[in-house]
């Protein structure tokens, strides 16, 4: 960990202190620290995809893995009324089980834990038993794979709060993914300042206000324990 750190966080927790508008945008990063496999690190899936390789051996149940210190800090932001919006491309449902409220959350890549209707793009838990959704469309799994198109609503919300943000970051992804990829760069376009918290470089490095290569764990609760210090709430 750098010297500089704690100052960091510091500043960190300042501009969400000042920040009308906070976006976050998740990717599969914060994830790794509840035992989750990433996608773009050194043995992340698609890396060994893209060598032929299969996925990691000795994977978890994803259903029983529970959220970390990283998804939780964000779930604290919307409960001290700081987080407007959170877009993210993972499909582990720890949002959700987080506590984050749907309707402030874009999940870009769908949800293991959701049907999506083929028609009108409905989503239904995955229990439910349920084979068609009530306009008559199919419902097939929420997730995305590789050339299928994002769900619109989501997409179009994501956008939609990216450029209203005055504070968007970015945690845990190498933000090489396009249109996610693309999302920073909107916020950036209308005025907003940049964080970005993840261990592998992004291509959005120089243009970021803070940095943090420090694992997520060990900087986001931070800067959230400070700021609820600097609103009173500590």
């Amino acid at each position: 960990m750098s010297k500089d750190f704690d100052q960091r966080v510091e500043a960190l927790a300042k501009l969400m202190f000042k920040a009308r508008y906070m976006v976050l945008f998740t990717g599969a990063g914060i994830s790794t620290e509840s035992g989750l496999p990433d996608f773009r690190g050194p043995d992340g899936l698609w890396t060994r995809r893209d060598k032929g390789l299969p996925p990691p051996p000795g994977g978890v149940q994803w259903h029983l893995v529970p959220p970390n210190s990283g998804h939780l800090a964000i779930a604290e932001l919307q409960t001290i009324g700081k987080l407007k919006f959170l877009i993210s491309q993972n499909v582990d449902n720890l949002h959700v089980k987080s506590g984050i409220r749907p309707e402030l959350l874009a999940e870009l890549h769908g949800n293991i834990t959701k049907l999506r209707c083929t028609n009108c793009g409905r989503t239904y838990d995955r229990l439910s038993g349920l084979r068609s959704c009530g306009c008559g469309g199919a419902l097939t799994s929420s997730t995305v794979d590789f050339g299928q198109p994002l769900p619109e609503r989501d997409l179009m919300l994501s956008f939609e709060h990216a450029r209203k943000s005055d504070l968007f970051i970015v945690v845990g992804s190498s933000l090489v993914v396009t249109p996610a990829a693309d999302m920073p760069k909107e916020a950036l376009q209308a005025g907003a300042k940049l964080v970005i918290i993840n261990q592998g470089a992004t291509p959005f490095d120089r243009l970021a206000h803070l940095r943090f290569h420090e694992k997520i764990g060990e900087t986001l609760p931070k800067a959230v324990a400070r700021l609820k210090i600097l609103m009173n709430l500590g």
